[in-house]
This record gives C-alpha cells, structure tokens and sequence, in this order.
C-alpha cells in the first residue's frame, strides 16, 4: 500500500505532460479543424530547445519555462501562417498530411543536427533528490511537474472562463458554429490559438526534459497516446482534455506497476471502452462524432 501514492504521483506527473499537449491539441482542433499530427514533434522540439539553451546559453529548466513556450508560440504563428492557412477551406486530410509531413521534416533536422544519441539535461538543485511526505517518499521533480502542470491549467481554465478573450476563443473551439452565428470572427483567432496551442506542447516538453530521454523521436509515442487522450475526453472539449489526460496518466503508470507487458495496451482500451459507451468522449460534443 506505500507504493500506491508513489505510483498516484507517478501517474499525475506523467499525466502531466498528456494534459498540457492535449489541451493544447484540443483548442487547435476546435478552433481551425485541424488534426495537428505535429504535436508530438513540437513536443519534442521543446525538450530539445531546453536542452540546447542550457547547454549553449546556461539557462537552467526556471528560464526555458518561460523562454521556450514563446519562442515555441512564434514558431506556431509562422508555421499557420506559411503552411496551414493555405489549406484550410479544404479538405482536413490535407492539413492531417501537412502535419505528418511537417512531424518527418522536423524529427529528420533533429537528427543531422544533434544526431540520435539524446542530448543530456541537468536539474537544478532544488528539485533533485527525494521527499518524504507522511512517510511517502517521493521524487521531488515528479511532484514540481504535477504542481506546476496544475497551476497552469488551472490559469488557463481561469483565462478561458474569466475573461472576454478566454470566452470568444473557447466558444469558437467549443461551438465554432454558433459562434459565427453571433457574429465572432473565428477566423480572426486562428493564428494566435495555433501559436497557443504549440506553445503548449513546448511547454510539455520542456517538463519532460530532464524526466524523459531527449531524442528526435521522443515525440513518436507521445503523439499516439496524445490522440487517444483527446478522444477519450472528447473532440473540441478544453476541460475534457486535461482530465484526460490525467487519467491515461494514472492508467499508464499502474499498468506500468501491475502489468508492464500491457501498460499502454491498456490505454488503449480504455479509449475503446470511453467510445463504446459514450462515442462523443467524457466531456466531448455529440456533434463531434456525427
């Protein structure tokens, strides 16, 4: 029973980076339509950028969670601005093919760059080693990772919910249509929720910089659950992505505990179960399945 905290914190951190991604995943999708299939490559491209301003600059995880997601969100606004916008009046399967073509461009420039071997990270001193809480000892990073995932999606939540620009952009990606009907200019919001919704995934990676191995392909993997975590909150939904997220976080580390051989088949039944019983996801639009 001791371990079962350990594994709830493990579970939550890992969620941590699903919620993050996926909240980001889901805003681009409601908003432009698009199944953004470079999200796992902006991930990784976080993780790499932190480990490059470390390593050439000296900037320690403190300034890459800053610096990073907006060098990430410019790099969103330039990539809708020279690639996506161009496609979107037609068919989605083309932005999907963009997209995945976009992911081999950027994982391939990784590796002639860096090449294949990973590039080292280092913690700060204050979060490295281990803390005992009520006689639970648990790594301290894992526990900042949660925390921090926490408040910023809260803070987002609170954006959304609290103010006119939080409330316009989730009604265009929660209902687009009827937020045309009111007159909101949704095309208005593509551009600056595309860069939103990369700086997320930066972000993500920049967490999972000194928690994961930092390669050109550590996005692979990532995006595959990603998109099972956005279908089981449910297509377009904000909320339900980040609680999502966090369950396929608890899923994939008890699994990971229990049953290692089917820790992320696991996931995916999950998903398939989600469908079966509810095909619009947890907190998904029934619309989105139609």
């Amino acid at each position: 029973m001791n371990a079962v905290p350990q594994y709830v914190v493990q579970g939550l951190a890992a969620g941590s980076f699903y919620a993050l991604a996926a909240l980001g995943l889901a805003v681009i999708f409601g908003v432009l339509g698009v199944v953004n299939f470079a999200h796992g490559a902006f991930y990784m491209l976080g993780a790499v950028a932190a480990a490059v301003l470390l390593d050439s600059l000296g900037l320690t995880l403190w300034w890459s969670l800053l610096v990073v997601p907006v060098l990430m969100f410019a790099f969103g606004v330039a990539v809708e601005r020279l690639l996506v916008q161009w496609l979107l009046q037609l068919d989605p399967l083309y932005n999907l093919l963009l997209t995945f073509g976009l992911t081999l461009v950027l994982v391939e420039a990784v590796k002639q760059k860096y090449g294949v071997s990973g590039l080292p990270y280092r913690l700060p001193g204050a979060l490295r080693g281990r803390v005992d809480l009520a006689g639970v000892v648990l790594p301290r990073y894992q526990l900042f990772v949660l925390l921090f995932s926490v408040a910023v999606c809260v803070l987002v939540w609170l954006v959304m919910t609290r103010s006119r620009i939080g409330m316009i952009v989730r009604a265009a990606t929660e209902k687009p249509d009827l937020a045309r009907a009111l007159g909101i200019n949704v095309s208005r919001w593509v551009t600056p929720v595309f860069g939103f919704g990369v700086a997320l995934a930066g972000l993500a990676g920049v967490l999972a910089a000194p928690f994961r191995a930092i390669t050109a392909d550590m996005g692979d993997n990532f995006a595959i659950i990603l998109f099972a975590v956005v279908v089981i909150g449910g297509l377009g939904s904000i909320v339900g992505a980040v609680v999502a997220g966090y369950v396929v976080g608890l899923v994939e580390a008890f699994g990971q505990a229990y049953a290692p051989t089917y820790a992320q088949i696991l996931i995916f039944i999950l998903m398939a179960v989600i469908i079966l019983v509810r095909p619009a996801g947890l907190l998904g639009r029934k619309e989105a399945t139609a």
